[in-house]
């Protein structure tokens, strides 16, 4: 970043002279009955606001006022503005509308996964990039992967050792991970192990990615520098890693909704302190979000009789806590972000006016636009431009094994009972040809996919893990009619039958990201599940079953630009053929 320091020293000056009564704040908050994070108390008193930060929050009122915003804050009360530890902002929707759209319910600090941006840019565009999210009303922080969470050909040179350094030490970034490949932590890789002790020397977090792990692995990971985890889906899950002396964010998803299990879990367990508690959505698709994003957690906390101060806390200072910036973000108090959201009681989350680096974002219940433009072009997210085309040749299948869904992101191996030489394939069975190409043209990987459908004939997304090409279908000639749409917009997800299109969501930022507001990308992912679920597709997240058909984290069987690949041994079943 250009400026090191969230304030100059000329910045700093005038704050002091807020107090002074030298210069006049820019928003006074009166009679405000607000949240003191540390105290765990209501407090009563007058928020000085200037510019982006709270310059005095207590008894006093300014001596000037000339210039200052005044909003008599009697009968409503303030809490500090929501933090997202854990988001992935790729999930059809892009960095910018999403935290737009998650500020209007009071979320507005956001930690960011880069994973696409690693994979898609090179470095320097990327930081530019992170450079115009700064200047957003909102405030963005990111981590930077230790790896792919998939099989890549060239997984060595993405995840190089200067590239995942130069991330770390980025002033934006906070965290490393999550790290999805403990495994070859815990089997020695020692690259991944120098990075965390990197990370550590920074004073920056590492985020593990621990679904079903035992006390044993916990404690191993724990004295390697795991700091935090996200994948306990019980109480018993929850217990282990505290034990362990982890932080554990609590996740309520589009395919994991665990927080009300996880709830009964704590209450089980005989957890009755939160201190070590966050709370995340964890990059859930579109329509999970119609009705907000922490605002609902915390509001499902409230409901389960817990404190409505612990749950603000688990949704704001907990997560300033852990990423050691408490000193900016997490609290109403002197020297901090103006992040406010001002509720019209204590129990119910959703803010009716929000204040996001000390400007409206939300006042008296209405959006307030500030219309700022992310240049995306100039930082490499272009629409996708493919050369080549997706011919009969290219439709060949005759593997002995295909990929059986267990459900929406749980694949396995299964053998392939039906003749796959066919143009077309019954609506009698749930078998559907499935294809991975690379977006450059140069390789494929064809199976059957069990599981996933019995009448979607065409369908092609350049959403996925990697940005390669997912082709699905029971007919070759809609496959390739899909492909070609897909290919004409610059990028999406089409759905065809009988060669005609049914349905498109274009995602003209490298194929990946959508331009549109959330809520109209919400509309459009909505018409999509109806139009797959009337089609035989049965499972909750159609988006989450694209991006994790190459994901190696998970058991048992992927689709990757190496091949067919087996997560348990390892290895490669059948390769990719070159095209």
């Amino acid at each position: 970043m250009e400026q090191r320091y969230r304030w100059k020293n000329k910045q700093l000056r005038e704050h002091v002279q807020v107090l002074d009564g030298e210069r006049s704040p820019t928003i006074l908050l009166k009679n405000a009955t607000y949240l003191h994070s540390t105290l765990k108390k209501w407090l009563q008193g007058h928020i000085w606001v200037y510019e982006d930060r709270i310059v005095y929050a207590g008894d006093r009122l300014p001596e000037l006022t000339e210039e200052c915003e005044i909003v008599d804050c009697t009968s409503q009360f303030l809490v500090p503005g929501y933090i997202e530890p854990h988001v992935h902002p790729f999930q059809l929707y892009n960095p910018q509308s999403f935290s737009e759209y998650a500020s209007q319910t009071g979320t507005t600090t956001f930690v960011n996964d880069n994973l696409m941006m690693f994979l898609q840019l090179e470095k320097k565009k990327a930081f530019s990039l992170l450079k115009e999210f700064n200047a957003l009303p909102y405030s963005m922080y990111w981590w930077t992967r230790f790896d792919s969470q998939t099989e890549m050909v060239d997984e060595d040179t993405t995840f190089s050792n200067g590239d995942v350094k130069s991330w770390l030490e980025h002033d934006a970034v906070v965290q490393g991970g999550e790290l999805t490949a403990w495994p070859r932590l815990l089997e020695g890789d020692d690259l991944i192990l120098h990075w965390m002790q990197e990370a550590k020397r920074m004073g920056k977090i590492v985020e593990g990615h621990l679904p079903g792990s035992s006390d044993k692995t916990i404690a191993k990971l724990g004295l390697l520098g795991i700091d935090g985890d996200h994948e306990a889906m019980t109480g018993e899950d929850v217990y282990k890693r505290l034990i362990q002396g982890l932080t554990v964010t609590l996740r309520h998803s589009s395919i994991r909704p665990d927080l009300p299990d996880l709830l009964d879990g704590l209450q089980e367990k005989g957890i009755d302190n939160y201190d070590s508690l966050l709370l995340t959505t964890d990059g859930s698709t579109p329509a999970f979000h119609e009705e907000g994003v922490l605002n609902m957690l915390i509001k499902m906390i409230i409901d389960k009789g817990i404190s409505p101060i612990e749950a603000y806390n688990m949704a704001s200072y907990n997560a300033a806590n852990y990423y050691n910036f408490t000193h900016l973000h997490g609290m109403i108090a002197t020297g901090r972000v103006a992040n406010i959201n001002f509720l019209s009681s204590k129990e119910n989350p959703t803010p009716v006016s929000v204040l996001s680096k000390g400007k409206w974002v939300l006042k008296n219940s209405k959006p307030v636009e500030h219309n700022e433009t992310i240049h995306w072009e100039e930082h490499g997210f272009t629409p996708l431009s493919l050369d080549w085309n997706v011919t009969n040749d290219d439709l060949q299948f005759s593997m002995p094994f295909g990929i059986e869904m267990v459900n929406g992101v749980i694949t396995k191996p299964y053998s392939i009972n039906i003749n796959p030489s066919t143009d077309e394939l019954s609506t009698d069975h749930d078998q559907s040809f499935l294809m991975l190409l690379d977006r450059n043209g140069k390789w494929r990987i064809s199976t059957m996919l069990k599981g996933f459908s019995d009448r979607v004939k065409g369908f092609a997304s350049s959403y996925s893990n990697t940005g390669d090409i997912i082709l699905i279908g029971k007919s070759k000639s809609d496959m390739i009619a899909a492909f070609d749409r897909m290919k004409e917009m610059g990028g999406g997800i089409v759905l065809t039958e009988d060669d005609e299109v049914l349905h498109e969501i274009p995602l003209p930022l490298s194929g990946l990201l959508s331009k549109k507001d959330m809520p109209e990308l919400i509309e459009e992912e909505k018409t999509l599940k109806t139009l797959l679920s009337e089609r035989g597709y049965k499972f909750a997240d159609p988006i989450y079953t694209l991006l994790f058909l190459q994901s190696t984290h998970l058991p048992y069987i992927r689709v990757t630009q190496k091949g067919i690949y087996d997560v348990m041994k390892k290895t490669v079943l059948f390769p990719t053929i070159m095209r």
